[in-house]
């Protein structure tokens, strides 16, 4: 059990990225649930890492069996995921008010989960993902 946990905590440090530097915070500040944060934050934080993970998304959209161009593709393939399962769209629908962006994007730079992001990122783009992620602006892109 010692080794089996010593394994899963390795992993769960390692590449975790934005949508998990982003929902700790929030989840710190605003009492909402880990993993229905993480859900509605995913298609936010896709928009932002596509830069920097276009060169792999052939290979996840085969996967998928997804067809067209891979990004469209796989992001639509997200949001209906999301969709389907009943997940909001929008972090104000889960009570998360527009109140201290700057802090949650400070927050999210420092937290250790931030470092397995594919694309480096700063704090005011951490609290401009935040943003999108209340008001449900899925063109912050590039």
């Amino acid at each position: 059990m010692l080794a089996a946990a010593s394994m899963g905590a390795t992993a769960f440090q390692k590449g975790l990225g934005a949508v998990h530097a982003i929902a700790h915070p929030v989840g710190a500040h605003y009492n909402t649930h880990h993993g229905l944060t993480n859900a509605v934050l995913l298609p936010y934080v896709i928009a932002h890492n596509h830069p920097a993970i276009e060169a792999h998304l052939p290979v996840v959209a085969r996967a998928l069996n997804l067809t067209g161009e891979p990004f469209g593709a796989l992001f639509e393939w997200v949001l209906g995921f999301r969709r389907r399962l009943g997940i909001p769209h929008t972090l104000a629908e889960i009570g998360v008010p527009l109140t201290n962006p700057d802090v949650i994007g400070h927050e999210a730079f420092l937290d250790p989960s931030a470092s397995g992001n594919p694309r480096p990122t700063d704090a005011a783009t951490y609290a401009r993902i935040f943003r999108s992620a209340v008001k449900g602006d899925l063109t912050l892109g590039a």
